[in-house]
Order: structure tokens, then sequence, then C-alpha cells
């Protein structure tokens, strides 16, 4: 059970849709871990969710248990993990609005994860101002739970920069260390590609396999999975790179010395892509299959799901209150 003097850690996600292994080999396995170690608190970011789905504030909504059940279907204990939902802790609206008179709108558009993602999205200059001002908010999370560590892929790692940056520049207006500056935590194990070759793994795409897949569907999607077009007979020399079920071996297989006598043979011919693709079919249906179970007999009990979320949302804003009040009283303002 972490102690009061283990380092802070918040992580947590946008509940649009439910979790898949791109998630689950990105960061849930690691969550599962790391909550024995540090006092973590793990998000479910609906404000932040409705910055680009204000069109269908239901889909959020609906998506918000379902999320919370992948969160205990993998092992995130709620006795040792605090599971909060953002739109229930209102110094975290309080803090982004607080935080956004240190930042400029120069310096929030200059993000390059912002700017990534602004292109993705092909807004143009009809950008949602909740969406330009994620990093405000993202400072505002982190701080408010004085997080020391914050779980990201790599290419949020920009957020984590532009947070430090407030951290500092509120700092100095108050005059002492009040907020903690945070660390990004990049998993080993980059972003998870989508089952078609894509570079994302995404619900939205059809390229995901959920956690709730069962191993029909699994199976199903690996024996569509690319590999390499060129490896037309077994006895054809193959490409490993870019070659998707070796990607998924090496995030999934534990026995890496097995994958790379794999992947020698592969290269000189003789290994058919149905062997590889029998072999990871195995080992993601042993992966998925105790976590469908769960999800089952936890989808069968809401009001458990709802208490939990009740129990997170007070421990939550326990912490937050008090981290938003010393702030305000850092900064000299006025304060009933």
């Amino acid at each position: 059970m972490p102690s009061p003097s283990h380092p802070i850690i918040l992580t947590g996600d946008r509940p649009t849709g439910a979790l898949h292994l791109g998630h689950y080999v990105g960061s849930l396995r690691n969550r599962v871990e790391l909550q024995h170690t540090h006092r973590q608190y793990v998000l479910l970011a609906d404000s932040q969710a409705l910055t680009d789905n204000a069109d269908d504030p239901g889909k959020v909504r609906r998506n918000v248990v379902e999320v919370a059940i992948d969160y205990l279907a993998v092992g995130i204990d709620p006795a040792i993990s605090t599971i909060c939902l953002q739109s229930a802790l209102p110094a975290l609206a309080e803090l982004t609005l607080l935080y956004l008179n240190f930042v400029s709108v120069t310096r929030l558009e200059r993000n390059p994860t912002i700017k990534d993602e602004i292109q993705a999205r092909a807004f143009g200059r009809d950008i949602p101002a909740g969406f330009l001002c994620y990093p405000a908010a993202q400072a505002a999370d982190i701080t408010a739970f004085k997080a020391t560590v914050v779980p990201v892929g790599e290419d949020q790692s920009p957020i984590i920069e532009q947070t430090n940056e407030l951290v500092r520049r509120l700092n100095r207006q108050i005059g002492y260390t009040l907020l903690p500056e945070a660390r990004a935590l990049i998993p080993a194990t980059g972003r998870l590609p989508g089952v078609d070759g894509r570079a994302k793994m995404s619900k939205s795409q059809g390229n995901a396999i959920p956690l709730s897949a069962s191993d029909a569907e699994i199976e199903g999607v690996v024996q569509r999975m690319y590999t390499d077009p060129n490896h037309l007979r077994a006895s054809d020399p193959g490409q490993v790179e870019g070659n998707v079920v070796f990607t998924y071996l090496d995030a999934f297989d534990p026995d890496a010395e097995a994958v790379a006598e794999l992947k020698a043979h592969y290269r000189r011919g003789g290994l058919g892509d149905m062997a590889l693709k029998r072999r990871l079919t195995g080992i993601l249906q042993a992966i998925v299959a105790p976590i469908r179970e769960r999800r089952a007999a936890l989808s069968a009990d809401p009001d458990t799901i709802i208490d939990i979320l009740r129990a997170g949302a007070k421990r939550g804003r326990e912490v937050t209150e008090r981290t938003k009040t010393e702030v305000i009283d850092g900064l000299g303002l006025f304060r009933l």
C-alpha cells in the first residue's frame, strides 16, 4: 500500500470510447504496477473530451462508466488508486482559468502536440477555444494533485514541458516553491500501430482490438493483420521492419529470446505468416480472456462502478481544493 512518502503519479484517459490493446500496452499495464509504488490518481478526463466532442456530449457520458470498467478489469485497484471524474473536481476548472492568465495564445499555438492535433483534425483557424487551452487544463490537472510523475506517450511530452514552464512562472510569482515540476514517464513500448499497419490503433478507424474482444474476434483480426506484402511463400525471406505481427509480438510476447529467433528465421526464409499469426493469436487471447471475463462481471453491477467514482471524486476534491486554496493564497488573491 503506497504511503504519503511515495511519489504522486497522475494518469488518465478521455472517455470517448472503450479502451483497447493499444491503451493496455501503452499505459494500463504500467498503471497496475505503478499503483503499488506511487500514490496514483487516474483521471477520467470528461471535460477535456468535450473539447472536440461538444457536438455529442452523450458519447462522453456513455463512456465514463465503460472506461472505468476497463480500469478495474485490467487490475487497477480503487482501494489503492484513486479513480476521479474530472468534471466532479471543480478546482481543476478554476485552476485552468487562473493559469490561462500566465500563458499566451502564441505559446499555446506553438505547442507541438497541439499543432499536430489541430492539423490532424483539420480545424484550420476554427479551433475550439477549449481545445487550444488543453495545455493549461493539463497543467491544472497535474499541479492540482502535485504529481511529479506523468506517464505519457512521447508525442505528449511537450505538454509536460509547458506544464513545467507554468509551474516555474507561478512559483516565481508566488515567491517560493509551491508547485513541483513533473517528469514525463514514457513507456518502453511506443505507440502500438493499428492492425492494418496505420500509425495509430483507433477504434474509430476500425483497426483496434478492444479489451472486450472474443477469442474468435481476436483470431479474425490477427488473420487480417498486415505483414510483409512481398513474403508470398513461406520459403521466401521476409521483412521484419514494418511487419505489424512482429510489432505486436515485441509488445506482448513475454519470451523476447524466442521472438528474436523468429525474426532471424523469417528474414532468412522458411517461416510462414500463418505460424506467426497463430502464435500471436494465442498470446493475445490469453491476455484478453481474463480482462473480458472481469469486464462482464463488472458490467452486471453498474451501481458499484458509480460508488467507486463517487468515492474517488470525494478523495480527489479534498486534494485539488487544498491545492487551489494554496495557489490563491500564494498569489495573494482575495479569498472569502
